[in-house]
């Protein structure tokens, strides 16, 4: 959630600022700022709306700094204003901040602030901070956003840009991401890597509670004691390319079409040579300590949360392990009853989410081991868990998560199949087996895409609709979840899923003539159960498409229109059935005229609780 570039170099900040915060607006926002250093005085630009209004309001100004700092922000305290856009400067214009995160107790601080005859121009939380580093400077930044740091409650990642210290840009980070890119001659900060990997690939990670300072040539970092910290140069092994659109419309497209090759990518590397066994040498997890564990939790939100719900089947079928599955935002709440050698598995796309960071801390606080499945190497929650299986899905723009979601499917398969061949609760050839059918998924879901004109067809039908309903049982209610809010996210139609047996338990009411029901019928053992469903729903006029697997024909009986998915094992047929309802929410959304990539009031990253 919201975006941040600081910049100090050789360059012109300008373009390098603007162009850093065109990267990062997939992260969501709804106005944007920029701050100059030029000529000994700091020269703000900020606005409400899209970057691309403040770009042609600042085109044509030759501006000659080479330092700065920008800002997208996503609305938290106080409306989508000018004024409430960031950077954000104190009384004399002396010290800007740009700040992602929220100051919990920021009113008390305005209270004090206010009275020491400190004058407010914003309804944010964020305007406090430079009006404390103007009241705790004293002729050292460091000291000040120390003493800063300790009054406040809350997350916070921010920068800081001060005509006292002209030659130095400093930040401090909590429980919100923020990077350096160290480049040559010149640096940079920004809550992710695409703002500065035009410039450089070579990156610092900080630490929860570390202040940094860098200059055009040097970067420095210190812990909370104000301790010098060495910090670990890291490489980012993906092209800037890779984060562009490369000839599709939208990001969401391409990254839809990128899942064959994705889903190979999560795979590599994994399998014994065999094809019998599944690897992950990679999460350093004993053997007797899989054998041992005696239940598992998973937490994730949002699109990770279906992802989990897969997991939960996947995991209780093949090794044999009950399974919970929570929502992050509830599972820190819980007074859980843990029994010894319980494990957690928690799933972030980004590793920065912030209620699944929470979860995770809660988790080791309660001495309970934590695999994480991320796919940012280096992100908060990959860095703080005890082990760690990455996705390698490769850099996903689109607000709506596509090819994260299987890839995350697809690492909760391999860890399933994984700690069933530990503890041996499925003979070599069915384990054998399922890999086979797992590698041969990303053809599969290949054969679905090159049919993609179908799908269109449909969604074209649907853009009109005020409602639309997803229905499914056991792993075909979690892909439901997940087709609904795939649609509801970037095409704003209302839609919601629910477990098919459960229509007959209110559901029913809502359903009318022509209703729209989209029914996910894949699992051979539940079909004749499903399709009563569709009866039911059919009989009240509903419109009827069914997502099947192939051979399960007799759903043309009833339902208006019929996709069919290549067979498979049914235990692995969410990672083919959802790719149909990622195109139906796609082209839904373009008949609309809706920003497919950057839906309203959603972002990719969501770094506040």
């Amino acid at each position: 959630m919201c975006g941040i570039i600081g910049y100090m170099g050789n360059k012109q900040a300008m373009p390098v600022l603007l162009n850093g915060l065109a990267r990062l607006e997939y992260r969501g926002y709804d106005s944007a700022g920029i701050a100059l250093l030029e000529d000994g005085e700091i020269k703000v630009f900020k606005q409400a709306g899209r970057l691309a209004g403040l770009q042609e309001r600042l085109s044509g100004n030759g501006f000659s700094s080479t330092t700065g700092i920008g800002h997208t922000r996503w609305a938290t305290h106080g409306r989508p204003t000018d004024h409430n856009a960031h950077p954000h400067s104190d009384c004399g214009g002396l010290f800007v901040v740009v700040h992602n995160g929220i100051i919990e107790n920021y009113l008390e601080l305005k209270k004090w602030l206010i009275s020491e005859g400190h004058v407010f121009k914003s309804e944010t939380d964020t305007e406090v901070l430079p009006h404390m580093m103007e009241h705790f400077y004293k002729g050292d930044l460091i000291p000040a956003i120390s003493m800063m740091t300790e009054k406040i409650r809350g997350s916070y990642a921010m920068v800081v840009l001060s005509t006292h210290e002209p030659e130095n840009l400093v930040a401090v980070r909590k429980d919100s991401p923020l990077v350096i890119g160290v480049g040559d001659k010149e640096n940079f900060f920004a809550s992710d890597v695409p703002a500065f990997l035009h410039y450089t690939r070579n990156v610092h990670y900080l630490d929860d509670g570390e202040i940094s300072l860098l200059t055009s040539n040097r970067v420095e970092v210190f812990n909370e004691m104000g301790q010098g910290v060495s910090k670990t140069v890291h490489t980012i092994n993906w092209e800037a390319e890779q984060a562009e659109k490369g000839g599709y419309d939208h990001f969401m497209l391409k990254e839809i079409h990128e899942q064959p090759t994705s889903l190979k990518n999560t795979l590599s590397g994994r399998i014994s040579e065999d094809g019998a066994r599944v690897n992950l040498q990679e999460l350093s997890l004993d053997a007797d300590v899989i054998k041992k564990v005696k239940k598992i939790f998973i937490t994730a939100c949002g699109t990770a949360y279906h992802a989990g719900l897969v997991g939960k089947y996947a995991i209780e079928s093949l090794a044999r392990i009950p399974v919970e599955i929570d929502i992050a935002s509830e599972f820190r709440y819980r007074n859980l009853v843990i029994e010894p050698d319980s494990l957690v598995v928690i799933i972030s796309q980004s590793g920065e989410t912030a209620d699944s960071l929470a979860a995770l801390r809660d988790s080791k606080k309660r001495g309970m081991p934590v695999i994480a499945i991320t796919n940012v190497v280096g992100s908060s929650i990959a860095r703080e868990a005890d082990h760690v299986l990455y996705t390698w899905a490769g850099p996903e723009i689109a607000v709506a998560s596509t090819k994260a979601y299987t890839a995350q499917m697809m690492s909760l398969y391999l860890l399933a199949l994984y700690m069933a061949n530990v503890r041996e609760t499925i003979p070599e050839e069915e384990s054998r087996q399922l890999i086979g059918e797992l590698l041969s998924l990303s053809g599969k879901v290949q054969q679905i895409l090159d049919r993609s004109a179908a799908i269109k067809k449909i969604g074209l039908g649907y853009q009109q609709s005020k409602s639309i309903f997803f229905i499914g049982r056991g792993l075909d209610y979690g892909v439901a979840c997940e087709g609904s809010l795939k649609l509801k996210e970037i095409s704003y139609i209302h839609a919601e899923a629910y477990a098919a047996g459960e229509l007959k338990h209110g559901t029913l009411a809502l359903i009318e003539k022509d209703v729209p029901v989209v029914t996910v019928a894949t699992q051979p053992f539940l079909f004749e159960k499903t399709f009563s469903n569709i009866k039911e729903v059919k009989a009240r006029e509903a419109d009827v498409f069914a997502l099947a697997m192939e051979g399960l024909d007799e759903v043309e009986k009833e339902a208006s229109q019929v996709f069919y998915i290549p067979e498979t094992h049914p235990l692995l047929t969410p990672i083919l059935s959802v790719i149909p309802l990622q195109l139906l929410a796609y082209y839904v959304s373009l008949a609309r005229g809706c920003d497919v990539d950057k839906p309203r009031n959603l972002a990719k990253s969501v770094t506040v609780e």
